[in-house]
């Protein structure tokens, strides 16, 4: 789905903070949004999870950092981190460049599939992305 120049894959899910899962089993992999990596501009610097941790959703996942901003990526889901993208280490920047692909950060073996039902899609997630879109404008 495109929302105004932003782009969210109709087979995805969201979460208000601006993170993305997809979902395959009981395992999501997550990252965040084109609309999150456009306001924050290019990403220069992340500190991933460690495999292992359990997280919790809309707690922290990963500390982000670009040019004109630092603040968190957080988990949409709850569970186990079971990988990371070590790939990002080094080039950061690949949240900017393919945000939903190379660009992931890390996948979550879910304790609460469930939890899933409460994320985003479709006409509900085009109505809160033209709401921050009206709120950064301002």
């Amino acid at each position: 789905m495109q929302i105004a120049t932003y782009n969210f894959p109709d087979e995805l899910y969201y979460d208000d903070k601006h993170s993305w899962a997809r979902i395959e089993g009981d395992v999501a992999t997550v990252g965040l949004t084109d609309f999150s990596q456009q306001l924050a501009g290019a990403f220069v610097h992340i500190n991933l999870p460690k495999a292992g941790k359990t997280v919790a959703r809309g707690k922290p996942l990963a500390a982000v950092e670009s040019g004109k901003w630092v603040g968190r990526a957080y988990a949409p889901v709850s569970g186990e981190v079971i990988a990371v993208n070590e790939n990002l280490k080094k080039q950061t920047g690949l949240i900017n460049s393919d945000p939903y692909g190379e660009g992931w950060i890390a996948k979550i073996k879910m304790s609460n599939p469930a939890e899933v039902a409460g994320l985003l899609q479709g006409e509900a997630l085009k109505a809160f992305i033209e709401q921050e879109i009206a709120k950064h404008q301002k």
